[in-house]
């Protein structure tokens, strides 16, 4: 399309509404704003997303779709009817951003602020009397199990379960409260007086809860429709409303500066997806990823529930002043639930860096060296700014330099809960361990492929290698397992698959592409995170959607969770493009890989700790199948010293177990010699870098071949590839 006709039609498609400035102010300048942003995003989405689709009926549905979701996923507002009117839209959602008059928002607004009036009312009602705790009662916890209530009783008998669940926990929190302090003198609390402040505190709790869903304004639910448009595209393209985009680290991207925890909504929830090192929830230890938190709390203060809250308001209820104390009710995924002490801080720059230890060999007087890359960081600020700018690669070359130094005689390079980082810092550490080559290849949505090439004929370290993954290493992480895995330089250990998230974003400035300059008035626009490029191994495989598959599968303890890609939402799909031309690396000796892997599911089936996390992993996953909630004091009882028992077994503090339960303790203050011995105690002892170490054992001890994916290296390229 020629310069000239691209102008015409996008000065016609905008003129519905461009008439003049002052002709937009009386129309509504919100109205306005809204038809020019859909317009923008339809643009961008269209033109410039990697994978673009056709804004149709089908896009629509899947829109719709999470919007809803978006709306009311818990199904504890919406009545059948009010889906059914909204449903009307499921189709209609192209024709609003084609012709940017958009209904469904204002119509959801009023539709979903009713009934938070009407559930707060029953609410109120139900919580001014008591309940009866020993009448055997269950509800259903899945949404996905739950139909939308026909009617306001029906949705009110919904609500008197959850009401009761809630009361009996925090009944059963005070009585655990008052056997700790039964040594001092107290008035003693009756049964009757337990409940009616267990009742006050859920009530208060709530009525905060539903003022926050009724201070939202219509806009907000423009915001959530257009992020709905963009997720149909992919789970990794946004709407970034003005007020996300200018704290963007902390917004959708989710890293909250406080704590340092990256979080995303899931179902309602707020969800951890990583912890950042060296930040103050790694420091404290017990926030992990798929942890759901359900309450916020000041050190003093009473938990706000930020269930179906947004992860903006969940946001500045974490975020607070250093060295202040924010307290996060918990629910791990194996169903215990308890309170994590938090005191705001800065990250520790110095936990964040890569470190290295030795391994014992148990078999033998061989030593192995262990080396854990947290992220690719790299200081882009100092670099940019004439500094020499920290990075990655540097410290892990100096890390190898002292195993070396040490004499190793083999690795083990851990990228375990590795998110990512800087792409050439993934490539960059792969060319320390092949002698050249292809690392990966960045496609874009034209076909145009660049590969990104290690050009430096020096090995850094040319011994055994075993690569460390789980569920949640993801990708720059991905990319260089991926290549180590092709080149059969190394075998890669861990759980089912990697995280699978092979695609690039790029963030656009809405307020930069605004085609007319008297269309300024309506900027702040916010921005568009948008996925643009996609990565593909050396062997042509992509790392979306599946991930990098272990060599040798280990027992995870959390398996179980649906925690990759492929479990997200209109993910975009694993596919292959041609095989980069690269050489095989043949220098290692040792058995071939099916002896390997028989060997270590020997020593995995024999092993005390594996065969627990196996166990552990089995009854987690099997609750999560229960889904049905029993709300009689017995059983709860019950189920809560289960859940003590496994934490005492799992060595937690059981007076932060539970909702309210005790005192928490936060982490104690060590000097950085004594955080040094206690983490490489925890190497030490941990089942996977055991397993690691006993197949690099394995790997010394005979042949060891690997299929290649690439071309065969002569005996001179092997010979200068290992000098």
């Amino acid at each position: 399309m020629n310069i000239l006709l691209r102008r015409f039609l996008t000065i016609t498609l905008l003129s519905v509404f461009l008439a003049s400035p002052v002709a937009a102010l009386q129309n509504g300048a919100e109205v306005q704003r809204d038809k020019l942003l859909s317009y923008l995003l339809r643009q961008q989405l269209t033109t410039n997303h990697y994978q673009p689709k056709e804004v149709n009926d089908q896009l629509s549905n899947d829109a719709f779709a999470l919007y809803l979701k978006q709306l009311d996923v818990q199904k504890r507002f919406l009545l059948k009817s009010d889906v059914a009117r909204l449903q009307t839209f499921a189709s209609r959602m192209d024709d609003e951003i084609n012709q940017g008059v958009m209904e469904l928002p204002a119509v959801s607004a009023a539709i979903q602020k009713e009934r938070v009036r009407q559930v707060r009312d029953i609410v109120r009602r139900q919580l001014a009397k008591d309940f009866d705790f020993s009448r055997r009662e269950q509800f259903e916890t899945d949404p996905e199990k739950l139909a939308y209530a026909d009617n306001l009783p029906q949705l009110a008998e919904r609500w008197r379960l959850i009401l009761k669940f809630q009361v009996l926990n925090r009944y059963l929190s005070l009585e655990e409260d008052e056997a700790i302090a039964a040594d001092k003198p107290a008035k003693k609390i009756t049964a009757a007086e337990r409940q009616r402040t267990a009742r006050e505190k859920v009530l208060k709790n709530l009525d905060s809860f539903f003022s926050r869903m009724l201070e939202e304004r219509e806009q907000d639910y423009y915001d959530r429709y257009f992020n709905a448009v963009a997720q149909a595209y992919d789970p990794h393209t946004n709407y970034l409303p003005p007020m996300q985009k200018e704290d963007f680290d902390i917004g959708m991207s989710g890293s909250l500066e406080g704590i340092g925890a990256t979080l995303r909504e899931d179902a309602g929830y707020i969800k951890v997806v990583s912890i950042i090192p060296g930040s103050p929830a790694a420091r404290q230890g017990q926030l992990q990823a798929e942890d759901v938190i359900l309450k916020v709390a000041e050190k003093e203060g009473e938990g706000v529930d930020i269930t179906d809250t947004r992860i903006r308001d969940a946001v500045r209820l974490i975020r607070g002043k250093k060295g202040t104390e924010v307290r996060l009710t918990v629910k791990k995924p194996s169903g215990l639930s308890m309170v994590v002490p938090i005191v705001r801080d800065v990250v520790q720059i110095e936990e964040t860096f890569a470190k290295s230890t030795i391994l014992p060999d148990t078999g033998g007087n061989r030593k192995f060296g262990y080396l854990y890359v947290p992220s690719f960081y790299r200081d882009f600020k100092s670099a940019g700014d004439g500094g020499t700018g920290r990075n990655v690669t540097d410290d892990i070359t100096a890390e190898l330099r002292k195993l070396k130094a040490a004499k190793i005689d083999g690795l083990v390079l851990d990228l375990r809960d590795n998110g990512g980082g800087a792409l050439t810092d993934a490539v960059a550490t792969a060319g320390l361990f092949i002698k050249n080559g292809p690392v990966v290849q960045v496609r874009a949505s034209d076909g145009r492929t660049q590969v990104l090439e290690d050009d430096d004929n020096a090995i850094e370290y040319a011994g055994p290698m075993v690569v460390l993954v789980n569920q949640f290493s993801a990708s720059a992480s991905e990319i260089l397992a991926g290549a180590l895995q092709d080149y059969g330089r190394a075998l890669v250990l861990g759980g089912a698959h990697t995280h699978g998230k092979g695609t690039v974003q790029a963030v656009i400035d809405l307020d930069r592409t605004i085609p007319f300059r008297n269309m300024e008035q309506y900027k702040p626009l916010g921005a568009l995170k948008l996925t643009t490029q996609k990565f593909y191994r050396v062997s042509g495989e992509s790392t979306q959607y599946r991930g990098v598959v272990p060599d040798i599968v280990l027992p995870d303890r959390l398996g179980h969770l649906k925690t990759g890609e492929k479990d997200l939402d209109y993910s975009l799909p694993w596919d292959k493009v041609e095989s980069t031309d690269f050489v095989n690396w043949t220098g290692l000796n040792g058995t071939d890989l099916p002896l390997i892997r028989s060997r270590s599911q020997q020593r995995v089936t024999a092993s005390d700790k594996f065969r627990e996390i196996a166990a552990d992993a089995e009854k987690a996953r099997s609750k999560n199948e229960q889904t049905m909630q029993s709300v009689n004091i017995a059983d709860l009882r019950q189920e809560r010293a289960e859940a003590k028992k496994m934490a005492e077994q799992a060595g937690m503090n059981l007076h932060a177990l539970m909702e309210g339960g005790g005192e928490p303790q936060a982490a104690k203050t060590e000097s950085p010699e004594e955080k040094r011995l206690a983490w490489e105690k925890k190497i030490h002892e941990d089942p996977y870098a055991g397993e690691a170490a006993a197949v690099l054992a394995d790997i010394l001890s005979g042949q060891y071949v690997i299929q290649p994916k690439g071309k065969s290296a002569t005996v001179g390229q092997t010979k200068a590839m290992h000098n």
